[in-house]
């Protein structure tokens, strides 16, 4: 396995009033942006935002990071060695497929193996 990027996971109010803040702190335009379920979601720089209603967030605001990489089988495998607890497992996402990991003492992260498009979009090699 392979870590491509780490993001640090914030959760704002409105992406909308939030993004020209990133902008200007990372002189970049958000490389991804996109909506799942009722989460609207933007990637610029080392930052991903996360806003919706509090019903939509609640679910995930435990999460404390997102990580790439290039699969996620490794991250199951490594999980298994390390006596990880699997909080949700393998499923298809916006940007290609993801799940979620408590390991030890406690830290809870999103791994996120992207799909050859989004890959590209994020200026991730192949």
């Amino acid at each position: 396995m392979t870590v491509l990027a780490t993001l640090a996971r914030l959760y704002v109010d409105d992406l909308g009033t939030a993004l020209p803040a990133f902008r200007a702190l990372t002189g970049e335009e958000p490389r991804l942006r996109f909506a799942h379920r009722d989460i609207e979601l933007a990637v610029t720089g080392g930052f991903l935002l996360l806003a919706g209603p509090p019903e939509a967030l609640a679910p995930v605001r435990a999460t404390q990071a997102t990580v790439v990489v290039d699969t996620l089988d490794g991250v199951l495998d490594r999980s298994a060695r390390e006596g990880s607890e699997i909080l949700a497992p393998p499923r298809a996402v916006p940007t290609g497929r993801n799940l979620v990991v408590r390991h030890p003492g406690g830290a809870i992260i999103e791994y996120v193996e992207f799909d050859a498009a989004t890959r590209a979009a994020a200026g991730l090699p192949r």
